[in-house]
């Protein structure tokens, strides 16, 4: 494992022990307030309640999540773990699905 990608899991782990720097708990939060606010102006959120979703997971995965998100009830949680998966960027796939269609003869210099 590089050290970037060790340091990374470090940071990770932390937030989610509750014990991550300032400046890291506070990035985290602003992540979740930015996908919660383009899930309020898509339309995803803020309007009526009117779907029940019920499962079953462990509770150290929960307070785990909770912690990482800086969220304290279940709704907020699923809420923007659903928010996030609905507006995700699919770029790595569209990215992917270009190789090879940039003509070879292109001059890319600057």
């Amino acid at each position: 494992m590089s050290k970037r990608m060790l340091e990374r899991a470090r940071k990770r782990e932390r937030i989610a022990k509750g014990v991550a720097a300032p400046g890291e708990a506070a990035v985290q939060r602003t992540r979740a307030d930015l996908i919660m606010s383009e899930a309020r102006n898509a339309g995803l959120v803020g309007g009526p309640k009117d779907a029940v979703i019920r499962g079953r997971v462990s509770t150290a995965l929960v307070k785990a999540a909770k912690k990482r998100a800086g969220v304290r009830s279940d709704t907020e949680l699923v809420e923007l773990a659903l928010s996030n998966l609905a507006l995700a960027d699919d770029f790595g796939d569209k990215f992917l699905k270009r190789k090879g269609a940039v003509d070879p003869d292109l001059d890319l210099e600057l």
